[in-house]
């Protein structure tokens, strides 16, 4: 192996079970592969959706660790990715890759305090993926506080970090007080063709024909974070003045109340929860509008890949990704966060706007996958050699 071009890297996230940063990870990795770098990818669980999405070549190691199926620790996710400390760091000490990259803050917080377990001296470069001062911020001042200084702490052990959005870093910058130098911010990866080829797979549903009302579609994990409930809101005002359907793929812990919401306001006629799906671009491609109505976000990789499809797009103005995608508000409507009424008004508007998917799918092809994976690597290589040195 020439050391100053290829790695062995390990590739740490949390488990396979779908979503927006576990599809970045198995990105990268393939990107690694592909441009001659050895990965492992270290996940907690190794059961789920995306575990056909493993690129070949890749070394697949499950922690698995017993704590893990306690029934408290197997319902908190970020729990059971923080119990697989000890078998991080079992990993780390007998595999003993060049450098380890984590995602999500229960990984980041387990691959530190997992590489001091280790007692190994290998670099761990953290991705931020979410505004830290939102994403705390639910837990109340009591909770927050405390546990954005230990996130901190945490994160300035790390050898590098990698911001998802200018929006992440600067957020990151003034909560960690991690030294600039070692943030580095990087767009997530965009797999263009992928997107291309899996949005002409065919979708079977009487809402997609020719002559149908048309499909608001969103996109992602039912949780508090997305805000989901002002989207339905927001779709009940608009389905009092036309016709229209809405469409929400995902799965997660919020589903009984948006199910309730959705019983109350008298539009369950108009409104289908698939569940995860594991090939999204094809609803993307026959929805003329995509809504993204989260309170924060980290990038949003959704927003960018529903770009990619030609979708209208109406997002809230949420820390942060949306507004530095959308350029201002040039490539989409941006609305305030939780305001049902906006985000209604909004979503009107662009059923009434004339497609503009040539001019979207050039924008989304700006964030392209090859630029995003050579500057991971640069940050890796420059991480693996300055730990080198030292």
């Amino acid at each position: 192996m020439d050391r100053g071009e290829l790695l062995h890297v390990g590739v740490f996230l949390s488990g396979l079970s779908g979503g927006g940063a576990q599809r970045r990870s198995l990105l990268l990795a393939r990107g690694f592969l592909e441009r001659g770098c050895a990965v492992d990818v270290i996940v907690v669980h190794g059961e789920g959706p995306f575990r056909t999405a493993l690129p070949s070549g890749a070394r697949l190691f499950t922690l698995e660790p017993h704590a893990a199926h306690l029934p408290l620790i197997r319902r908190i996710k970020g729990l059971w990715v923080l119990s697989s400390l000890f078998a991080l760091a079992r990993y780390l000490a007998a595999v003993r890759p060049d450098i380890l990259l984590s995602t999500s803050i229960p990984a980041n917080l387990a691959a530190v305090w997992g590489r001091a377990l280790s007692r190994t001296r290998t670099p761990i470069v953290i991705t931020a993926n979410l505004n830290l001062t939102q994403a705390t911020a639910k837990w109340g001042a009591l909770v927050a506080k405390p546990l954005r200084w230990l996130i901190a702490h945490a994160y300035s052990s790390a050898q590098a970090v990698i911001a998802i959005s200018r929006g992440v870093a600067e957020d990151l910058l003034a909560v960690t007080g991690i030294p600039e130098e070692r943030i580095f911010q990087i767009y997530n990866p965009l797999d263009l063709e992928l997107v291309a080829r899996q949005s002409r797979e065919t979708v079977d549903h009487p809402w997609l024909v020719a002559g149908a009302p048309p499909v608001i579609l969103a996109v992602g994990k039912l949780k508090l974070q997305k805000d989901y409930t002002t989207l339905v809101r927001a779709f009940a005002s608009v389905r009092a003045k036309r016709e229209a359907h809405l469409v929400i793929l995902g799965e997660g812990e919020e589903r009984a109340r948006i199910e309730r919401l959705i019983r109350d306001l008298g539009v369950e006629a108009d409104v289908y929860l698939p569940g995860f799906v594991e090939n999204p671009f094809a609803w993307m491609a026959r929805a003329p509008v995509f809504v993204l109505a989260s309170a924060w976000e980290g990038f949003s990789n959704v927003l960018l890949e529903a770009l990619a499809c030609g979708c209208t797009i109406v997002s809230t103005d949420c820390p942060s990704g949306p507004r530095e995608i959308l350029a201002d508000g040039k490539f989409g409507y941006l609305v305030p966060v939780g305001n049902d009424a906006a985000l209604a008004d909004a979503i009107l508007a662009a059923l009434s706007t004339s497609s503009q998917r040539e001019y979207s799918v050039a924008r989304a092809a700006e964030f392209s996958f090859g630029v995003a994976v050579e500057r991971y690597l640069t940050v890796l290589r420059r991480t693996r050699a300055l730990r080198e040195e030292n």
